[in-house]
C-alpha cells in the first residue's frame, strides 16, 4: 500500500512546549498578517502532554511574551514559589546553604512549580484554538528528502506490523507529511534529530551533548507535612564519584514532585541511577515527609546537560532543531521549559517570515540562529556556560565552589572578568569504566512503602506498548552485549535502564547468557541510547501511541 500526503506550510515534529509555542506563535504571526498557514503537529504519546516529564519549576518569561493573558485562559500555573532551600546531604545529616549564599541566578523568585505536562496540555489546547492541526498518537518515524537533499516532511511509523516484520490485520501504511519547513521539537536525544545532526553536520563547531538521567515520583503526602510552594535541592549523598542531585517540590493539593537526577557521565558501571533514587528517599532529611504518604506516579527522562557549548546549528536546508532536541537546559538552574519555548518562537517567527516571502522551503532558516544568539536564551546559558565542566572535572565539592564563584561574577555583571568556556570531558558512554575496577553496589532491597522495585515503578507509568510489534530498542550488532557488554562491564544496561528492559538470562541448556530486551516496559527515557558503551543499541520510535502516559508530570 502506498503511503498517502498531505501537504502544509510548517510541520512540527513533537508536541512538547517548544513545538506546540512554535505552533501558536505561527499561527499569531498569521492572524496578525491576515495571512493562512497550514501548520500540524505530530505527538508519539497518546496525547498531548502523555510523554512529558519534568521536575518542575517553570520561569514564565517566554509564556508571558507568547500568550500575555495566560492567567485570564486558566493556564495551570497556580503554585508559586514561596520557600527556596539548597542541602548539602552527609549519609545521617544535612547542611543547608543560607539563601543569601546563592549566586542570584539560582533564585525562583516569580517561578511557579506545576506540572509541565499539564501544561502542555494546556498549550496544546490554545494551539487547536488558533487552528493548529494537531495529531496525538503519531510518531516521527522517517524524515522525508527533497531530490536536491532538502527536509521535506516527515512519515509517521506503519501501523499493524507484527514482531517479525509480517504485516498484520488491520496494516495501515504511514503518512507522509511535507510541509515547507519542518521543526523537529522531539525532546532529548531525539531519534530523527540524530540522524539529521549526522547528515548535516550539524555538531561541526560545538561539543558532545552530555546528559543525566532524572527519575521522579509524585507522592500525596500527610496535609500537615505540605507547605505549598516549597523547594528544596539537594546534593552529596549518596552518590560519590557521580555527579547529580535530588529535588523536592511542593506542589498543589498535598502533592509533592520529588526526584534525583544522576550524571550519565559516571564510570563505575555497577551503579543503578533508579537505586540511588531509592536510596536518597531513606535519608533522615526526607524520609520523615514520605512516611505517611502514598506515591502515586513514577517517570524518568533524560536531560541535556550540555548548556551553550554543545548547542548545535540550529538550521538546515528545510527545516530547524528547536526545544531540548537542540538541547537548551540551564544545568545549575534546573530549567529548560522557558527557553525551549523561546526557541520554538523564534524558529516560527523565521520560517513565517520566509513563507510569506514567498519560499518553498529552498532558503535556509538561518534568521533562527541569528536570532537565538541576540536572545536571552543565549544570555541564560552563556552565564552558566562553565557549571557541568567544573563539576566534572574538579569533582562535586570543588567542581560546587567553581561554579558557584563564577555565577556570583555573572550576577554581578562581571562575566567580562572571565571569558574564557570551558570544555566537556567528552561523551557519556566514553566515561565508563571496565566492571573489574570499582566494587559492586550492595543497594538495599525495596521495602514497597518507601522504596520500590523497577517494575512496580513502570507500572505506575501507564506504559503500553502494543506487544506484538518490531521492537524499537535496535541493536547494530547482536553479539555485543555479551562478547563486551556484559563480559567486560557485567552488562550496565541491566542498571541504568529505570525501567527493567534489559536483563541478561539464561536459557536451560545454554553455555552462556544472552542479552533479553522487554521493549514493553519502555519509558522512553532514552538513557540506553546515550549510556550504551559502543553505542550498539539505537532508539527509535515505536508504534504511535505507545509508551508512558503520564498523568501530571
Amino acid at each position: 500500500m502506498e503511503r498517502e500526503s498531505m501537504e502544509f506550510d510548517v510541520v512540527i515534529v513533537g508536541g512538547g512546549p517548544a513545538g506546540l509555542s512554535a505552533a501558536i506563535r505561527l499561527m499569531q504571526m498569521a492572524q496578525e498578517k491576515d495571512q493562512e498557514l497550514m501548520v500540524c503537529v505530530i505527538e508519539k504519546g497518546s496525547e498531548v502532554g502523555a510523554h512529558i516529564l519534568s521536575g518542575a519549576v517553570v520561569d514564565p518569561i517566554a509564556l508571558n511574551e507568547l500568550i500575555p493573558d495566560w492567567k485570564e485562559k486558566g493556564a495551570p500555573l497556580n503554585t508559586p514559589v514561596t520557600h527556596n532551600h539548597h542541602w548539602v546531604l552527609s549519609e545521617t545529616g544535612k547542611t543547608e546553604v543560607p539563601h543569601f549564599l546563592l549566586p542570584p541566578i539560582l533564585s525562583n523568585k516569580g517561578m511557579y512549580t506545576l506540572s509541565l505536562g499539564n501544561l502542555t496540555r494546556w498549550l496544546g489546547e490554545q494551539a487547536e484554538a488558533l487552528g493548529v492541526e494537531v495529531y496525538p498518537g503519531f510518531a516521527g518515524a522517517e524524515v522525508l528528502y527533497h531530490k536536491d537533499g532538502r527536509v521535506k516532511g516527515v512519515a509517521t511509523g506503519d501501523m499493524g506490523i507484527g514482531r517479525d516484520g509480517e504485516q498484520k490485520g488491520g496494516y495501515t501504511p504511514g503518512m507522509e507529511l511535507h510541509g515547507k519547513y519542518t521543526l523537529f521539537a522531539e525532546g532529548c536525544r531525539g531519534s530523527l534529530t540524530k540522524e539529521l545532526e549526522a547528515k548535516f553536520d550539524l555538531r561541526a563547531d560545538s561539543e558532545p551533548q552530555v546528559y543525566g538521567i532524572g527519575i521522579k515520583e509524585l507522592w500525596d503526602i500527610d496535609p500537615e507535612k505540605h507547605v505549598p510552594g516549597t523547594v528544596i535541592h539537594s546534593q552529596g549523598w549518596p552518590i560519590d564519584d557521580a555527579k547529580g542531585g535530588g529535588f523536592i517540590y511542593h506542589q498543589e493539593n498535598n502533592q509533592i514532585a520529588i526526584g534525583f537526577v544522576v550524571n550519565l557521565n559516571y564510570k563505575n558501571p555497577h551503579l543503578s541511577p533508579f537505586d540511588e533514587m531509592q536510596r536518597w528517599k531513606t535519608h533522615p532529611a526526607i524520609k520523615p515527609l514520605l512516611e505517611g504518604g502514598r506515591r502515586v506516579a513514577y517517570g524518568a527522562r533524560a536531560i541535556n546537560q550540555g548548556g551553550l557549548q554543545s548547542v548545535p546549528k540550529l538550521s538546515f536546508p528545510g527545516g530547524a532543531v528547536i526545544g531540548c532536541a537542540a538541547g537548551f537546559v540551564n544545568v545549575p538552574r534546573i530549567k529548560g521549559s522557558h527557553n525551549a519555548m523561546k526557541s520554538g518562537m523564534l524558529a516560527a517567527e523565521a520560517a513565517f517570515d520566509k513563507i510569506i516571502a514567498g519560499s518553498e522551503g529552498a532558503e535556509e532558516l538561518t534568521a533562527y540562529g541569528d536570532a537565538f544568539e541576540k536572545s536571552w536564551i543565549y544570555k541564560d546559558l552563556h552565564k552558566v556556560r562553565n557549571f557541568g565542566p567544573s563539576w566534572s572535572k574538579f569533582g562535586n565539592t570543588m567542581g560546587t565552589l567553581i561554579s558557584g564563584f563564577e555565577m556570583w561574577v555573572q550576577s554581578l555583571g562581571l562575566g567580562f572578568l572571565m571569558p574564557w568556556t570551558m570544555k566537556h570531558t567528552g561523551p557519556d558512554n566514553a566515561a565508563t569504566g571496565k566492571a573489574s575496577e570499582y566494587e559492586p553496589i550492595d543497594y538495599p532491597k525495596p521495602d514497597g512503602v518507601l522504596t520500590f522495585d523497577k517494575l512496580s515503578s513502570v507500572f505506575l507509568s501507564n506504559t503500553n506498548h502494543e506487544e506484538d510489534q518490531p521492537i524499537h530498542l535496535t541493536l547494530k550488532d547482536d553479539s555485543i552485549p555479551v562478547a563486551v557488554n556484559l563480559k567486560d562491564y557485567d552488562g550496565p544496561e541491566q542498571r541504568f535502564c529505570p525501567a527493567g528492559v534489559y536483563e541478561y538470562v539464561e536459557d536451560e541448556g545454554a553455555t552462556e547468557k544472552r542479552l533479553q530486551i522487554n521493549a514493553q516496559n519502555c519509558v522512553h527515557c532514552k538513557t540506553c541510547d546515550i549510556k550504551d558503551i559502543t553505542q550498539n543499541i539505537n532508539w527509535v520510535v515505536p508504534e504511535g501511541g505507545g509508551g508512558p502516559n503520564y498523568p501530571n508530570m
